[in-house]
């Protein structure tokens, strides 16, 4: 789970809802919040809530344009200086800004000589074309679609396939060996059909086909990472919050062929109504559980504010 999904909520957080839905590591996305770049913070909470830190997003959005200095290369290094010592394998980057000159001129060449210096993967995502006002703006360069470039490793994300108007499974198999990251999320629509939000819908939730995608990625024995990246900000509180985190778990381990996550670790109250609210296949009856009083319930601790062109860090 990467640790966006719960943004703006603080880092520990999202390791604690992370723990408490059952995922089996988290993305740290690094960001103005300084433990998300303090590697002996990071490492303390992953032994706190045993869990393992598998990825690392580099600084790329706007509003993280001071962290590590304004120089795009330095923020890239370092993000993959923190995956290493965190033993972290991948690390996510989106294309440059086309205002990056230098940079996005020598993209690639940094990209594979930061990955050949730190041993780690530099995965770079998917993004989509921008609009202002209705009208296009070239905002990447060399371009938002990696699809065609020479880079070793691809992030897809689902949201920023379906915001550029693209099939993510004909994606996924257009990038096929280099297919290294999934952005676990869906979209409902692209930006010429009215769309103007990132929205990180749960998937499902969407128009993608993301069931396919991680169908076809486990039937080939697929050896990359999928992580959730869902916008839960319009969460009420933070047990609708868990339940949203806990839904995404549950679609990628149905469709990756895998077990359903046990909730044996979780309270009756809680895993009785986690149970009843969650998809369950036709003629699967939900699991009763004892009634016992909601002693765990917490409060409200989220926005429901993501109305801005580019909503990241749930992307």
């Amino acid at each position: 789970m990467s640790s966006s999904c719960v943004y703006p909520l603080e880092t520990e957080r999202a390791f604690a809802l992370a723990d408490e839905a059952g995922y089996d590591g988290i993305e740290i996305m690094v960001t103005n919040d300084p433990v998300t770049r303090d590697a002996d913070a990071l490492l303390a909470l992953s032994d706190k809530y045993q869990l393992p830190i598998m990825s690392i997003h580099a600084p790329v959005l706007l509003l993280t344009h001071f962290v590590w200095g304004r120089d795009p290369q330095i923020k890239l290094e370092r993000s993959a200086e923190l995956a290493r010592t965190l033993g972290a394998s991948s690390v996510v980057v989106h294309p440059p800004f086309r205002w990056q000159k230098s940079y996005s001129e020598n993209f690639l060449d940094i990209v594979r000589q930061t990955a050949t210096n730190s041993g780690v993967h530099i995965a770079v995502e998917n993004m989509f074309p921008w609009a202002v006002r209705g009208r296009s703006m070239k905002a990447y360069a060399p371009g938002w679609d990696p699809s065609d470039w020479d880079c070793d490793d691809i992030t897809l994300d689902f949201s920023h396939a379906a915001l550029s108007g693209q099939d993510s499974l004909v994606l996924a198999k257009k990038f096929g060996k280099r297919l290294r990251h999934v952005h676990l999320c869906d979209g409902s629509g692209s930006l010429d059909e009215g769309k103007i939000f990132d929205e990180h819908l749960l998937p499902g939730h969407g128009g993608q086909p993301v069931a396919a995608v991680l169908q076809m990625l486990a039937a080939e024995d697929w050896d990359g990472q999928v992580v959730a990246e869902v916008n839960t900000r319009k969460a009420k509180t933070e047990f609708e919050r868990l339940i949203a985190l806990r839904e995404t778990l549950e679609f990628a381990r149905e469709h990756l062929g895998q077990q359903r996550t046990s909730m044996d670790h979780l309270k009756g109250y809680r895993r009785r109504t986690i149970n009843n609210l969650l998809p369950h296949h036709e003629g699967e009856p939900a699991t009763a559980e004892p009634d016992t009083a909601p002693t765990d319930a917490v409060g409200d601790a989220s926005t429901d504010s993501h109305d801005v062109l580019d909503p990241e860090p749930t992307e």
